[in-house]
């Protein structure tokens, strides 16, 4: 077996080329690899061909609902399996374009394979022995298949294989309700696909609960939605799935359908690594366990992104990656990475963003704050939008006046978010945000209405 030996070893190429790269641009030696195709879940299996299908699908939205504006469309046909085919060659190109990148840098050495540790930044992969003076985990997270009756004697898909399915089904059962379910549930529905979405809690139950009631209340346009229910037994034959389907009240429905999506959340990329050799601990679902520094429990040796499990987005990882590039490679320091405001997204119509905390957590905490909220519909481009169900909620500190949370619901919400991060991001105050001009009629002015809300109630007080 072949030795070979790096300044720097990362596993994972998904966020962890933060690392791997600009570390080889300092002149380091160093090595990634990689086991499934280049670019990691993001690139190939996640939030940019999902957001590449699910933009056409707002566009079928559109036209679906255009008789509002007094628009007769005469309807539209969806070729499926080109939609699908242009959206999997593009990604496979821009996966395809790294590997040539790679073979240009004499710096970056690729591993295509499995990496299996056999000691303290020590691994194993295809036929070669890998040490490094630093070893970076970066090996994301994998669809979560639950224990279901049945389950593992039929083809059922996973969001790997619905983002890549070239026929569409005509009837859908999707079992999840997180951002996975909501947004291939959506992308299927708004090209005509029947969808029964089969929720075992709450719909995005991490959001703010208001946000989430009005989600859920909006989302029966595109699915019908069994909450608090479970999948209880799978069956396939003749091309068809008979689904078992359990309420609550113990009550039983049988579901049939021609496709079965199994979106039930992640676990972490860590169980086939042999950890316990590296002196890696993991915690009892199996993230790897990190301290502030995003250091394991071995000696130079850290974790970051999925696998780890403090956020599950790629721009987290990529703060991550970024930091420990920062302060372990290019200038080491010892400094504790600061996620400031992390946001989020969920891509579905109508969208959901959030940054910050949610009311139910404020309240959780003790926190004093107020409430600014505005609709959409009070506003003069949520008037031109026709808008029935979007808000923007902000949660301001009293003593300090800062804005502790903010969420939203309705169109453009993943856009409209980042001019309160950027203000949470550099502690600004309500007054800060109510002092910005904003352009009228743009959609922002929402945040602006909710803010002057929350200003009013201040005073009030």
């Amino acid at each position: 077996m072949h030795h070979r030996h790096y300044d720097v070893l990362v596993i994972g190429s998904g966020g962890g080329t933060k690392i791997s790269t600009p570390a080889s641009h300092l002149g380091l030696k160093a090595a990634i690899i990689e086991k499934d195709r280049l670019g990691g879940t993001c690139l190939n299996r996640g939030c940019i061909p999902s957001k590449m299908l699910i933009h056409a699908a707002e566009v079928a939205d559109h036209i679906s609902t255009a008789a509002k504006y007094n628009l007769k469309p005469a309807g539209f046909e969806v070729d499926f399996q080109a939609l699908v085919q242009r959206v999997s060659e593009t990604i496979d190109g821009e996966s395809d374009s790294i590997l040539p990148a790679y073979r240009k840098n004499e710096n970056l050495d690729y591993y295509h394979g499995e990496a299996v540790f056999t000691g303290e930044r020590q691994v194993t992969v295809r036929g070669f022995t890998l040490t490094a003076d630093k070893v970076y985990i970066a090996t994301g997270s994998r669809p979560r298949i639950p224990d279901i009756p049945g389950l593992d004697k039929v083809p059922f898909l996973t969001s790997t294989e619905a983002l890549r399915l070239e026929k569409q089904p005509k009837r859908l059962v999707v079992l999840g309700g997180g951002y996975i379910a909501t947004e291939l549930a959506f992308y299927y529905s708004a090209l005509g696909t029947d969808v029964d979405l089969i929720v075992r809690s709450s719909m995005l139950r991490a959001e703010d609960g208001q946000v989430r009631e009005a989600f859920t209340k909006a989302f029966q346009r595109h699915a019908d939605i069994h909450l608090q229910a479970n999948i209880t037994k799978v069956a396939f034959e003749n091309d068809t799935y008979t689904i078992e389907v359990t309420g609550r009240d113990g009550k039983v429905q049988t579901l049939e359908s021609d496709a079965l999506l199994i979106a039930a959340g992640v676990v972490p990329n860590s169980d086939r690594l042999n950890l316990k050799a590296a002196g890696v601990k993991t915690d009892a679902s199996g993230y790897i366990v990190v301290d502030d520094h995003l250091r394991t429990s071995a000696p130079n040796t850290w974790a970051l992104g999925d696998v780890v499990g403090n956020y599950m987005f790629r721009h987290s990882v990529n703060v991550e990656g970024e930091y420990l590039f920062e302060t372990t490679v290019a200038h080491p320091e010892d400094r504790p990475i600061d996620y400031g405001a992390m946001p989020h997204a969920v891509f579905t119509t109508p969208q959901v963003a959030g940054v910050g905390l949610t009311e139910e957590e404020a309240r959780a905490q003790g926190n004093d704050y107020v409430v600014g909220f505005r609709n959409y519909s009070a506003s003069a481009m949520g008037m031109a939008l026709r808008s029935t169900e979007g808000f923007v909620k902000l949660l301001v500190d009293r003593s300090d006046r800062k804005i502790i949370g903010c969420h939203i619901i309705g169109h453009e919400a993943s856009v409209l978010i980042h001019q309160v991060i950027t203000l949470m991001q550099m502690k600004g105050t309500l007054d800060d945000l109510l002092s910005t001009i904003f352009i009228h009629p743009a959609l922002n002015e929402i945040v602006r209405n909710a803010a002057r809300d929350a200003r009013a109630k201040l005073a009030a007080e």
